[in-house]
């Protein structure tokens, strides 16, 4: 399935996935709109693709429903009809054991990771069903799979995602509309930065000794996806670096 002139509406555009996924849908001539909370980092990927891609930023936190009712009810004509949704935004909050845990992080996580892929989908999805196509690939992760010690809460509302996801294609199934989940492993992004609260040091040392997946390497993943033929539906994707085993196992040179 082609991607010229189809709207892609991507989440957490900013940075990461999200921001590789916005140059690989527009590279192969998709119509984009670019969900993110900094206005800032917005305009710098609206910048970087140039005006050969039709962008229009959206800035959004998808915590807030009626934010993104009002955002997406709003969108110029151009781009209503999205044809494929990402649903990228997420992130991870802290390492520590539950009785260690903060409550701003736990609601945090729950608040974007899963609540946030139910307010965009719920909104989106009644255009796709009307104009008879779509596609809604959730970003998923390893931790939804399996859990990891100190992952608690993080793993948990991927592991929601999961079942959202599967929940959802039961949904859909027999209309044109298909539901997918991409969960990759250990991915060099901004998302041990934000986990360690803006420790670079730390972030840095989760993927020393080993090559991990590049936001490009999901973002080919996601793409993928989005292009098989219209009977054709990817379900379910674990994306590893070679060096990962699993959501505990990771091969390190010394």
């Amino acid at each position: 399935m082609d991607c010229k002139d189809r709207i892609v509406l991507i989440t957490g555009a900013s940075s990461g996935i999200g921001r590789a996924c916005a140059r690989a849908f527009g590279r192969k001539g998709a119509r984009l709109v670019l969900a993110a909370r900094r206005r800032d980092r917005l305009g710098e990927i609206a910048s970087e693709l140039g005006a050969q891609v039709d962008v229009h930023p959206l800035v959004l936190d998808v915590r807030d429903p009626v934010a993104v009712e009002r955002a997406i009810g709003g969108l110029p004509e151009r781009f209503r009809a999205i044809d494929v949704l990402v649903n990228n935004a997420g992130l991870s909050r802290g390492l520590e054991p539950v009785h260690e845990g903060l409550l701003s992080d736990w609601e945090e996580m729950i608040d974007t990771n899963v609540k946030g892929l139910l307010h965009v989908s719920k909104t989106v999805l009644p255009g796709m069903l009307e104009r008879g196509r779509g596609d809604v690939i959730n970003v998923g992760s390893i931790a939804g799979h399996e859990s990891y010690p100190g992952g608690n809460v993080y793993c948990a509302t991927k592991a929601a995602v999961r079942a959202l996801t599967a929940g959802m294609r039961m949904d859909y199934a027999g209309t044109p509309i298909r539901i997918s989940t991409v969960d990759p492993g250990m991915v060099e992004t901004e998302f041990s930065l934000v986990r360690f609260h803006g420790d670079a040091e730390r972030a840095k040392s989760v993927y020393r000794g080993m090559k991990p997946l590049s936001g490009e390497d999901v973002a080919d993943a996601i793409l993928y996806v989005a292009t098989r033929p219209a009977h054709v539906n990817v379900a379910e994707m674990l994306l590893l670096p070679e060096a990962q085993g699993s959501a505990t196992i990771v091969r390190r040179e010394t």
